[in-house]
């Protein structure tokens, strides 16, 4: 079948111009390799790449809704109250995806997250990698 496949594709290679002031697309067909099953080389370094890559976490101390009269009337010195109260757990994303929850701590002269527990997988998440 592949090869009825490729043998269409190399048929219909040729290039369809528009008529002039036609804004569509040109478009023609490609003729690309079939996958193979097997990777090639044993793929000891692809691990190490991901490894070494840096990913964005952030901490949700709290959050709170306000009306934009009441954002448009913030000034230096304002404050808004978050809906956690003081030692409550902080909420910690990888990528914008809670999957820790932590403790604000000091560290010197900055704050930083002792992670208290690792949150498994929801359970549409394990679905999606299944497929």
């Amino acid at each position: 079948m592949a090869d009825t496949q490729t043998a269409e594709a190399a048929a219909t290679t040729e290039q369809q111009t528009p008529p002039e002031g036609d804004d569509s697309v040109q478009v023609q067909e490609a003729e690309l390799p079939e996958s193979t099953d097997k990777p090639k080389g044993n793929g000891n370094g692809q691990i190490d790449i991901l490894l070494e890559s840096t990913m964005p976490v952030s901490v949700q101390l709290g959050q709170v809704s306000v009306q934009v009269r009441e954002l448009l009337q913030l000034a230096p010195g304002s404050v808004l109250k978050l809906d956690r109260k003081v030692g409550e757990p902080v909420d910690v994303f990888l990528r914008g995806t809670k999957f820790a929850i932590g403790q604000l701590v000091v560290v010197g002269d900055r704050l930083g997250v002792r992670v208290k527990e690792v949150l498994s997988p929801a359970p549409d998440q394990e679905d999606e990698k299944q497929d």
